[in-house]
């Protein structure tokens, strides 16, 4: 979390709980295998059955099978029948890994929660060990752009790039403008009523020499910087972990900055 948070902030606490260390343990282990995330980005492309895959990862039928099981145990992949090359002697049925829906977002939303974990005083290692795979995941899956992810609602967990110099943020509107680009603008469900609509967009994020930063565009309910309310002119840089509440109470919404390295 950044410096300066306000104090209503909520912190995410991470219990040192055993169950809930070794999962987050293994997870950050199968996602520390470069092998593995080069699996995700074959998988991404297209359905490959394991032949395929040990062709293209260069490594044996066992070690990629090992490799694919570790995938599926944390539902980032599943496997399905499928068919497979005919051959002299004909068509033989295999199983087919393809990416789960959303896997590659999933990624990006769970290593930005553990980031800004409170860690146990009992793991001093774990802060680093998370930063290690962040780190790793977003150079070899080529994730380095910069993401918002919504906390909360119906759009709890969506990721949003941020790309170009100028990003809107607001509710979903189906009378918006041509202004408005559904495959780069910040557009969230219609149940955050207290959010501005995007014809006339709740706040900014703009890119200025290297840097990104939020600006309100004049909405009714305000935007919050870390709890700090930003003045309607105030153009705010924003950094990794900085949380941007648009609005106030259940029908406003949350989201998380992340900012890989180099993004």
């Amino acid at each position: 979390m950044s410096e300066g948070a306000g104090e209503d902030i909520q912190t995410v606490i991470l219990e040192d709980t055993s169950d809930y260390l070794n999962e987050l343990s293994e997870y950050l282990e199968v996602l520390s295998n470069s092998q593995r995330l080069k699996i995700l980005k074959i998988l991404e492309k297209a359905p490959r059955d394991v032949r395929k895959i040990a062709s293209e990862i260069d490594t044996s039928y066992e070690n990629t099978k090992k490799h694919l099981d570790k995938l599926l145990s944390v539902g980032l992949i599943r496997k399905e029948a499928g068919l497979g090359q005919p051959t002299s002697k004909g068509i033989h049925p295999v199983w087919k890994y393809s990416l789960v829906p959303g896997a590659m977002e999933a990624i990006v939303r769970n290593l930005g929660m553990f980031s800004n974990m409170r860690i146990p005083l009992s793991h001093p290692d774990l802060k680093k060990r998370i930063e290690a795979v962040r780190g790793q995941v977003t150079s070899e899956l080529q994730m380095a752009a910069p993401y918002v992810m919504v906390l909360g609602g119906s759009d709890d967990g969506k990721v949003f790039p941020l790309t170009g110099v100028q990003v809107l943020i607001g509710r979903v509107d189906s009378d918006s403008g041509e202004k408005i680009d559904a495959g780069r603008d910040v557009i969230l469900a219609a149940e955050y009523t207290a959010v501005t609509r995007i014809s006339k967009p709740h706040a900014r994020f703009v890119m200025e020499k290297g840097t990104w930063s939020v600006a309100d565009a004049g909405s009714t309910g305000g935007t919050y910087l870390n709890a700090n309310l930003l003045q309607k002119s105030q153009i705010a840089p924003i950094r990794d972990g900085d949380l941007i509440d648009l609005a106030r109470g259940p029908s406003g919404a949350r989201l998380l900055v992340l900012l890989p390295e180099g993004g």
